[in-house]
């Protein structure tokens, strides 16, 4: 009889508390309520990025700039975001992600706005101004997203969130030069004015759809906490700065590829533009947005998968590239080529995404995601004007350079990146 008595109290003891989590689910809009709200956050970053490479060469034509000019549409933004997104990740630490993230959309939106007028009144310095702002705005949305995943999710629901959020990033560069293209229909500024409106889409559901676990613990002093994230780069810093490292490097290399794209297509003997153009960019972009949802569903916490899947990302990215080279004229080939190499960046950055998040303590993960995604808009920024740069040479020297690049980084990889059976 006791023990009867016993297996019910547990049986209500465990209903109760199912009872207590699908409300808890419930009140933010369930599971995949707050996924979608977490997803807006990279996919209205990437839009406020990406919606623009498009137009650079309209852009570059209506402000009578040269190519490097256009170029630092994308690359001051990133540089801004790059430099401030630390300081975001400290005081998302010090005192909640949503306090953080959402002035940082608000700012990311009302700045987008200007670079709108400056595009509007052909100032060049109004349009750069505005683009700067909305960099700092920037700087407190993706990287916080991530860590928020880190706070509220854990084991395979953990990787299968940032996979999402990774698939969201990659989601919003296939839409990007569609949207961007269309939207250049209507007049080739509409990009900078419709942004915002996707930004407020974003700001609402943060705000009615995540609920953000309430941390128990007391704020740690600047010093210490300087401290703490130094101890954590000391320990870990060998595989740490190299997953960092590799990241920049996938992203650095996308962006490239867009802005070296966007401006080939409009050349003889191809003269594409508009919204064929969009729908050409977009297709190895798609490759990297299926890939990076498989991957974050599949890799849950297992280290070796997810070391295998660098290595295959990063391989597969550096033959692609060399054989680009000999792509020559044939566009089919060449937008073939890079689908792998953006195929190969997807296996890529969900498993690092993966491996970073869970790399420390929650009162330290904003300030790791940061200064991870610092060194991503690094990658970005630097991008296209190198890549401008480079097609000033030739074609073999762009896809030479970035084979070599991400050859190289493979070898960083296979000798620095060795996560532990399970990741953390």
């Amino acid at each position: 009889m006791p023990e009867g008595r016993q297996l019910r109290s547990r049986h209500i003891s465990h209903t109760r508390h199912k009872g207590e989590n699908i409300k808890k689910s419930s009140k933010g809009g369930g599971k995949w309520g707050e996924y979608t709200a977490l997803a807006s956050v990279p996919l209205v970053l990437v839009l406020g990025n990406s919606m623009i490479v498009p137009i650079l060469p309209e852009l570059q034509s209506k402000l009578h700039i040269s190519q490097f000019q256009s170029s630092l549409v994308i690359s001051l933004f990133s540089i801004a975001a790059g430099v401030i997104i630390p300081v975001s990740g400290y005081l998302s630490d010090r005192f909640s992600r949503k306090s953080v993230l959402i002035p940082s959309l608000i700012v990311y939106g009302s700045a987008g706005i200007l670079a709108g007028m400056g595009a509007v009144w052909n100032s060049y310095t109004v349009l750069i101004i505005g683009r700067v702002l909305q960099g700092i705005g920037a700087a407190g949305t993706s990287a916080i997203a991530m860590a928020l995943v880190g706070d509220m999710y854990k084991e395979g629901t953990e990787s299968q969130a940032l996979g999402l959020i990774e698939a969201a990033n990659a989601g919003g560069k296939v839409l990007s030069p569609i949207l961007g293209s269309l939207l250049a229909l209507i007049i080739w500024y509409a990009s900078f004015f419709a942004f915002p409106f996707f930004c407020l889409l974003s700001l609402l559901a943060v705000i009615f759809l995540i609920h953000e676990p309430k941390s128990k613990r007391e704020p740690v002093p600047i010093g210490k906490y300087v401290h703490n994230i130094a101890s954590v780069i000391k320990e870990k810093g060998r595989w740490l700065l190299s997953s960092f490292f590799t990241g920049a490097v996938g992203l650095f290399i996308l962006f490239g590829i867009l802005f070296y794209l966007s401006d080939t297509l409009e050349e003889p003997p191809y003269n594409i533009d508009g919204v064929v153009k969009g729908l050409v960019l977009a297709i190895p972009l798609l490759g990297m947005v299926a890939t990076s949802f498989i991957t974050g569903s599949k890799i849950k916490k297992n280290g070796t998968l997810i070391r295998r899947l660098i290595i295959i990302g990063l391989l597969t990215m550096a033959v692609s590239q060399a054989a680009a080279i000999f792509s020559g004229r044939n566009i089919y080939f060449l937008i073939g080529l890079l689908t792998l190499s953006s195929i190969g960046t997807g296996l890529l950055l969900p498993c690092l995404n993966t491996m970073i998040t869970g790399s420390v303590e929650k009162s330290q993960r904003g300030m790791i995601t940061s200064l991870y995604n610092s060194l991503r808009f690094f990658g970005v920024a630097f991008g296209p004007p190198l890549f401008g740069w480079l097609m000033g040479i030739s074609h073999a020297a762009v896809f030479g350079s970035v084979a070599v690049l991400s050859m190289l980084t493979f070898f960083l990889a296979f000798k620095l990146i060795k996560p532990s059976e399970t990741v953390q």
